[in-house]
């Protein structure tokens, strides 16, 4: 079986010292492809050099955006810089994101009216190229949809880290958008997330593990880590109904239908 991380952030320090051997591991694993989100104009570069790397059979593909935390600083001329970048390394990238909007950020630091207009100017970016996106969202759920079904992307994209309710991935889904599953279904107290993942289509579910954050159930106070996927994986195949074979097969399926790296 093969497994895609379809969200990890590799080019943070957390993985400096040891990441050729965590690919190396990966690859060992079965792991043969990552998706690594860009979340500000300084990391970037970082993440094209990543994608570029050759990794025997392990692919690592880029996506640039800014995330809805490391907006106060910036400005249009970021967004600007943002559309010029993805414009140059177009053929390097597959999605737009990491992008959205917080709205526990938004209550911090006063700033909703400027994570509406960054997301809305990412979506509309994505729209252009012809390119997914990666949606960060945390209680934003009534903010993100009305921009998700106003702009009506034609390449969709994933909403990252989906721990709502069935009625809310069913809004996603139906706006064109799969959900990235990762280490919420590893605990049991997460009964909401659990029995919408159980529902849902099993078309709509792509795996992530967000490393280095987001730990799984037991391995807190560890550095998470794309090798995770697998375990991941593992609490998905305990949810849902089908063969183990069959969703291994399936989540494929839907990474190459989201993304151009197949």
């Amino acid at each position: 079986m093969n497994f895609t991380d379809s969200h990890c952030h590799l080019d943070f320090n957390e993985f400096s010292q040891d990441l050729k051997e965590i690919l190396k591991q990966c690859d060992g694993c079965g792991i043969h492809r990552c998706i690594i989100p860009s979340i500000a104009p300084n990391n970037w570069q970082k993440v094209l050099d990543l994608s570029l790397q050759n990794n025997n059979q392990l692919n690592l593909y880029a996506a640039l955006g800014i995330h809805p935390w490391f907006l106060n600083e910036l400005s249009n001329g970021d967004l600007a810089a943002l559309t010029t970048k993805v414009k140059q390394n177009k053929a390097n990238i597959v999605a737009i994101g990491e992008a959205g909007i917080d709205g526990k950020i938004a209550e911090q630091h006063d700033n909703l009216d400027k994570q509406h207009h960054f997301f809305d100017y990412q979506l509309t970016l994505a729209n252009q190229e012809n390119l997914p996106i990666i949606v960060h969202h945390r209680r934003s759920h009534q903010h993100i949809t009305p921009l998700l079904k106003q702009h009506s992307l034609a390449k969709g994209g994933i909403i990252h880290a989906f721990s709502g309710s069935y009625q809310q991935a069913k809004q996603y889904i139906d706006l064109g958008f799969k959900l990235g599953i990762g280490g919420t279904i590893t605990y049991p107290r997460a009964k909401k997330t659990i029995n919408a993942i159980k529902r849902l289509p099993l078309s709509s579910l792509v795996l992530e593990t967000d490393a280095p954050a987001m730990p799984l159930s037991g391995f807190q106070g560890e550095t998470n880590s794309p090798l995770r996927i697998v375990d991941v994986f593992k609490a998905l195949t305990e949810i849902r109904a089908e063969s183990v074979e069959k969703i291994a097969e399936q989540i494929e399926l839907n990474v190459n239908d989201i993304f151009n790296c197949v």
